[in-house]
């Protein structure tokens, strides 16, 4: 599902790709899976403040994994990716643990397909023919299907975004629906509108909004509250990712 289209603005919900100066993140989790790169030398993480660093040039970090970030020293290139989605299913394949570090010799070779100057282009062409090298089908079960659409196009811009009229949606009841939703897309309901709330913000901070108004478009009550949830969830703030979007693009592989 393509919602902006204009050069240099996230593309979601499959994925959405920033690179940008690097960046240091609190302990936190979010439902998608993350790969976190420096495009130069090493970045830190761990996951959490007890835990010892693991020093690497790039890894993979599990959906709903509390992890934290040091990569200050080097531009890096971050990945959010739905973990229902296509590119989500071929990155959880490679993972048996919450952090994966990625081996020298693939990391070197995404450096050089990258190159020193990233363009939308390039991490499109990137994406595709190294992060989905190992895809697998997707199995979500047609009704939820219908649900996810209708809440892809509509999140943001519509109230009724009710159990009963998702329900009603997917031709279900509604205990049944709730059920196969969780068991298909593998988190709640209301949590996975949550992280649809947060990539529509994500999108219209990057294109030039102020938080104020990517708040308000993406259905949070107020500038407050989207920065609780950027916080708890990506462990940044709205303000340090408009930072970024001189510098940031992404790609649809949904």
């Amino acid at each position: 599902m393509l919602i902006h289209t204009t050069a240099g603005v996230v593309v979601w919900p499959a994925a959405m790709i920033v690179w940008g100066p690097g960046y240091k993140a609190v302990t936190h989790r979010h439902h998608c899976i993350q790969l976190v790169m420096a495009l130069k030398g090493n970045l830190l993480i761990r996951t959490g403040r007890q835990d010892a660093w693991l020093r690497c040039g790039a890894a993979l970090v599990r959906q709903d994994a509390v992890h934290e970030v040091d990569a200050q020293k080097s531009t890096v290139l971050i990945a959010f990716v739905d973990a229902e989605s296509e590119l989500g299913s071929a990155l959880s394949d490679r993972m048996e643990t919450d952090i994966v570090s990625i081996p020298p010799n693939q990391l070197a070779r995404w450096r050089v397909r990258l190159g020193g100057n990233l363009t939308e282009q390039g991490v499109d062409r990137w994406a595709r023919t190294e992060l989905l090298r190992r895809r697998r089908a997707v199995r979500i079960h047609p009704k939820v299907r219908r649900v996810i659409d209708y809440l892809r196009e509509r999140v943001g811009l519509s109230d009724d975004l009710s159990l009963k009229t998702l329900a009603r949606i997917s031709g279900l009841l509604q205990t049944r629906f709730m059920h196969v939703f969780t068991e298909s897309v593998g988190v709640p309901l209301r949590t996975y509108i949550l992280w649809l709330r947060l990539q529509r913000a994500c999108c219209d901070l990057i294109d030039g909004h102020t938080v104020t108004q990517a708040a308000h478009n993406a259905g949070f009550s107020d500038a407050a509250h989207l920065t609780r949830t950027f916080r708890r969830m990506l462990g940044t703030t709205p303000t340090e990712l408009s930072f970024r979007n001189r510098m940031s693009s992404g790609v649809s592989t949904s």
